[in-house]
């Protein structure tokens, strides 16, 4: 298979050891918007930067390369980007993280928010705390795990970063040099606290989970997630 990174710092130079590891071909590695000739690829793994993700992301689908994208803060471009898909019969895949482990995280969020609708003393939190050269916050990650909650839960209906206020979810965002990404929920009452937490080592599981997506979505059209790629949930 032959690849594109679109977006070559420490997580597309991750993505190319893990591909040249499973037996792929990179054949183009670029930080610039313009320049490349996206024709060359099987599929594109877009880690770029929010204000390029979107012009990487169309290229691909109006020229046919399918495109799987990690990057964060793109997002009010996303129904766009999926207008784009429909309309050019392309393959995308976003994801606002590739990890396999939590994407079982984000499944086990949602069915741990559905038991605890039903109890309304607890109040739930998100703590995030991902590297210093992390550009967005919350992560996507963090607002991911929110919505599962709220889709799940009658109690909230929005979230809020570093603010704490009725029928909100409030998100901690920490940046602290040096860490992969740990995303915690905490459900907390007067009498006692639940937690459970996703922490990254490296971040060579992100990496991994892109190949695969990557990997799968050859051949196939559409819109889709990891939910997919996995076949969970």
């Amino acid at each position: 298979m032959k690849i594109a990174l679109l977006g070559y710092g420490k997580m597309g130079q991750t993505i190319e050891k893990i591909a040249l590891e499973r037996g792929h071909e990179i054949v183009i590695k670029t930080n610039e918007e313009e320049g490349y000739d996206i024709n060359q690829a099987d599929v594109a793994i877009d880690f770029s930067v929010p204000k390029a993700a979107f012009f990487n992301i169309a290229k691909c689908l109006k020229l046919g390369v399918p495109v799987i994208s990690g990057t964060t803060g793109w997002l009010d471009n996303y129904e766009h980007a999926i207008k784009l898909c429909k309309e050019n019969n392309g393959a995308f895949i976003y994801a606002s993280n590739f990890s396999l482990g939590v994407n079982i995280f984000f499944e086990l969020n949602k069915h741990l928010a559905k038991m605890m609708s039903q109890l309304k003393q607890y109040h739930v939190s998100i703590e995030e705390i991902h590297h210093t050269e992390k550009l967005d916050a919350p992560s996507g990650t963090a607002i991911t795990l929110a919505e599962g909650i709220i889709s799940q839960h009658d109690e909230y209906n929005k979230w809020l970063l570093n603010q704490n206020k009725k029928q909100t979810i409030p998100i901690t965002a920490k940046r602290i040099a040096n860490v992969p990404g740990t995303h915690s929920i905490e459900y907390k009452s007067n009498t006692d606290t639940i937690n459970i937490t996703h922490t990254a080592h490296t971040r060579e599981g992100f990496a991994l989970g892109a190949v695969v997506a990557a990997e799968w979505i050859l051949g196939k059209t559409g819109v889709f997630s990891m939910k997919d790629v996995l076949n969970i949930g």
